[in-house]
């Protein structure tokens, strides 16, 4: 990956949608090439996927919190339990006094306690600490 490949993902971290037209002229590129770069980067599992970014809260998913599981086992097999559970935004194995870390949006904390409630139903979780997000001082894109 060149300076021009990080480029790219620079301007495609800032707006995805904007055309292969302006992100060739944002690095000194034509519009062909730009599209080539990124399709590249595409098939290299660089780019995963283009996504939109939306205000949890204008979705009634106000209430964000990071809760760490603790469990009698390895957790690290229990993929599917913890995407079954649809208020979870992200799962992350970890290593630490807990097992896994997930990052939680509801609209309510009584939506976030039902949600601890499965957690505890997986099989091995013997224990979470949820700590509930106040504010958000910003969210960044990764820095290339």
């Amino acid at each position: 990956m060149d300076h021009i490949d990080r480029a790219l993902l620079a301007q495609l971290q800032q707006e995805a949608t904007q055309s292969y037209a302006a992100l060739g002229e944002a690095v000194g590129l034509s519009a062909g090439a730009a599209h080539e770069r990124v399709r590249k980067l595409r098939e290299r599992g660089v780019i995963r996927r283009t996504t939109i970014e939306v205000d949890p809260a204008a979705v009634g998913r106000g209430v964000l919190a990071y809760v760490m599981v603790d469990s009698t086992a390895w957790m690290g097999d229990s993929r599917a339990a913890f995407e079954a559970i649809a208020e979870i935004q992200e799962a992350h194995v970890i290593a630490g006094s807990a097992s896994v870390m997930v990052k939680v949006r509801t609209a309510t904390t009584d939506q976030l306690q039902d949600v601890l409630r499965r957690l505890y139903a997986i099989d091995g979780v013997s224990g979470t600490q949820a700590t509930v997000v106040l504010e958000t001082f910003f969210e960044r894109p990764l820095p290339l």
